[in-house]
């Protein structure tokens, strides 16, 4: 009984984690790197570069928003919609933007930034568009090319494999805290198998947090029954309930003048004296259906959803605002959704998170690997491979090699692209998936040693390739970067370099020849023997 509970926990993991690794590499990557969203944001933005984040940031604040508004009125007075956003630590620039016009038949019309210098009060010329760390923040869970909905469904039903993965792998691993400091090099499957175990017991805690919560970030399109049981317009009468400051009334054509905005800030820091505004949101300017809403900064608040005020915007009085003592429920919802983001954390915190999204991606690179060298290892000489482990082995090199070599495309194509170019921002995701396919169409065909040892040497000199165009295209280089403390720009510059190096030294530690009869009998009795000891 035991054995077969434990033969059926091996297989329910290896199963359950292979049929969706590949996807699950896609989401752990973006989602690691969309850590650091916003530092990548402003890397590939070089005018932004010089911008610093002044002393008296937050006493800037009144005067910045009321010119904005002047400007705003100015420039977009027709505009459906303004938005002031202000600096922040990570993002130093001040941006007013207004909605494009909407082109017929769409929803949305873009929009248009004013980038400025808050030291300086200049504006910022030469901005490129780009949708930078946001496109591997919505990628992680959208998918970009595909339906959102579809795209989240997804999403979750991988989430629901993973989580079912961790846990039968804690079940199968009764030597867990051995397997933490257990690796035995050039061991074949055996070398894999310590590197798939070291990688996930070592964050293991962190694996199931990040799992656990991007499940509940979408627990309500998993399970809306209780709202749509509780509210007659199910989820969105809920969240209309629970966060009323997103309320949105119907836009009217009436003409009726915009609320003097400094009246709404005397209310503003009436209720939040030492308030860190984040975003002034302008909905219908200049219409009878006008609304202003203030958005305040949660900083290292274990809390996701920002602090809000909803004005009027005629008559400036106050609609609604979001609520300071939440009940346990929506505590427990706010808390794990704000673990999942990451957006609370220090600096050093969030390079936790980094380091323990890079070790899932190493958890799944290794365990897919290791699935197919295990295949590899029990086949006989003569005997030939499979339909379903050609696939394995395709899909792994398209995907652990070929992801990182299409975010280097992404760099280089933010750098090399001219900078009035139409629909900049969509051409440099279109460079990151083209690259990919091309290394899946590559992998399609050849997938043999001799390729991932290729793509080891190409993914090397693409990450060069990133921080030598980036030094000759624009003002600054690494060793600016470090001279000058620009920490966000010269980690960028300093990680390709290190996943270069790292991507040498995997093109020289893979075997160029197949392992001698002997090794591969001694691999498979290695495997077999901790599998025994597992169970």
């Amino acid at each position: 009984m035991k054995e077969n509970f434990f033969r059926s926990m091996t297989w329910m993991h290896t199963w359950v984690g292979l049929l969706v690794c590949w996807l699950l590499y896609l989401i752990f990557y973006a989602g690691t790197l969309s850590f650091f969203r916003d530092e990548i944001t402003l890397w590939n933005q070089p005018a932004l570069h010089n911008v610093q984040t002044t002393d008296t940031r937050i006493a800037q604040q009144k005067s910045q928003i009321i010119a904005g508004v002047k400007y705003l009125q100015n420039v977009a007075a027709d505009s459906q919609r303004w938005g002031i956003y202000l600096p922040t630590q990570r993002e130093p620039q001040l941006n007013y933007a207004y909605e494009k016009p909407r082109p017929e038949g769409k929803r949305f019309g873009g929009w248009q930034e004013h980038n400025i210098d808050p030291s300086t009060g200049q504006t910022i010329a030469q901005t490129r568009e780009t949708k930078g760390g946001n496109f591997f923040y919505r990628l992680h869970f959208d998918l970009h090319y595909i339906d959102v909905l579809t795209a989240r469904w997804i999403v979750c039903f991988a989430s629901l494999f993973m989580l079912v993965a961790l846990i039968s792998g804690v079940v199968i691993h009764k030597r867990i805290f051995k397997d933490m400091f257990s690796f035995r090099a050039n061991k074949g499957s055996r070398s894999w198998l310590d590197g798939h175990n070291v990688s996930s017991v070592l964050a293991l805690p962190f694996h199931l947090m990040i799992t656990y919560t991007g499940l509940i970030t979408l627990i309500f399109m998993l399970f809306p029954y209780p709202a749509m049981t509780a509210y007659e317009d199910g989820v969105r009468g809920l969240f209309n309930d629970v966060l009323p400051t997103n309320v949105r009334s119907k836009s009217s054509p009436e003409s009726a003048p915009l609320a003097n905005i400094e009246g709404i800030l005397d209310h503003v820091y009436t209720n939040w004296p030492d308030a860190d505004l984040t975003q002034i949101s302008i909905r219908d300017p200049n219409k009878a259906s006008a609304t202003i809403t203030v958005r305040a900064s949660t900083g290292t608040m274990l809390r996701d959803q920002t602090p809000t005020l909803l004005f009027n915007g005629v008559d400036g009085s106050l609609i609604a605002k979001s609520a300071t003592e939440l009940t346990n429920t929506e505590v427990f919802y706010d808390s794990m959704t704000a673990l999942h983001t990451g957006r609370l954390a220090n600096p050093l915190l969030r390079w936790l998170y980094f380091l323990c999204g890079i070790a899932g991606c190493v958890m799944i690179a290794s365990g897919c690997i290791m699935w197919a060298k295990r295949i590899r290892e029990r086949m006989k000489k003569q005997q030939t491979a499979s339909f379903g482990l050609k696939l394995v082995e395709g899909l792994n090199l398209a995907t652990l090699m070929g992801l990182p070599l299409a975010t280097c495309a992404f760099f280089i194509a933010n750098r090399l692209l001219p900078i009035n170019v139409a629909e900049r921002a969509d051409k440099e995701i279109l460079a990151f998936f083209l690259t990919w396919l091309a290394v899946a169409l590559f992998a399609l065909f050849k997938r043999a040693t001799a390729q991932w040892i290729q793509l080891a040497w190409l993914n090397a000199v693409a990450c060069i390739a990133v921080v030598l165009i980036n030094a000759l295209t624009t003002d600054g280089n690494i060793i600016s970067y470090l001279l000058n403390g620009q920490w966000a720009l010269f980690s960028v510059d300093f990680l390709c370099i290190i996943f270069a190096g790292l991507f040498v030294i995997q093109a020289k530690k893979i075997p160029t020849r197949a392992q001698p009869k002997a090794q591969r009998q001694s691999s498979r009795r290695a495997a077999k023997t901790n599998l025994q000891e597992q169970q």
